[in-house]
């Protein structure tokens, strides 16, 4: 599949560019993304670059898009459909992302996901929407609960990642739901 072009009111949407290594591998200096997410730490440019080549190579085998977001010219963050998987009565994936340190609490996220969620409902046919995070990850879990994604539970020791297993929160948005945020039986403070 070619790669989309997605645009927001504030942002633009594309495939990770070669020219974007230096910018992701300075976003992914910040110790949060690692810790929430299975990206590596330390974080090299080397890193970047495999990160660059592997999303062009899944983007042309439908495996999972992969977006960097920018305002403007600034990166702002990577957001991306994975484990894409088609079934006779629609597909489904997992919703993932990361935000850059100084674009977070400026509604870029729930802005880009949006548009994700849209154009994989409407351009993939996917049925079904998981999003997963390591158990704590708040911020994540109140960018998804504003989604619509509907809490299905915690899962022990599901999420694997260089630091070894963590459990899991668990939620999933289904083509039919009307998105507008439920209550979920976790604090989200």
């Amino acid at each position: 599949m070619r790669p989309a072009l997605l645009r927001t009111e504030r942002l633009v949407l594309r495939a990770p560019a070669p020219a974007d290594a230096d910018a992701i591998t300075a976003a992914c200096q910040d110790p949060e993304i690692p810790r929430w997410t299975t990206v590596p730490s330390p974080y090299a440019r080397e890193d970047a670059e495999d990160f660059i080549r592997l999303t062009g190579e899944w983007w042309e085998d439908g495996s999972e898009t992969v977006w960097a977001m920018f305002a403007g010219d600034v990166l702002v963050g990577a957001i991306g459909l994975h484990h894409i998987a088609e079934h006779r009565t629609g597909g489904d994936a997992e919703l993932g992302y990361w935000i850059a340190a100084p674009a977070r609490g400026h509604g870029y996220l729930t802005e880009a996901a949006r548009a994700v969620i849209e154009w994989g409902f409407t351009e993939l046919g996917l049925a079904r929407l998981t999003w997963r995070a390591v158990v704590g990850n708040v911020p994540s879990a109140r960018s998804a609960r504003a989604l619509g994604f509907r809490f299905e539970g915690t899962q022990r020791q599901f999420l694997t990642s260089p630091r070894g297993r963590d459990d899991g929160w668990i939620a999933g948005l289904l083509r039919a739901d009307d998105r507008t945020p439920v209550a979920w039986p976790i604090d989200l403070g």
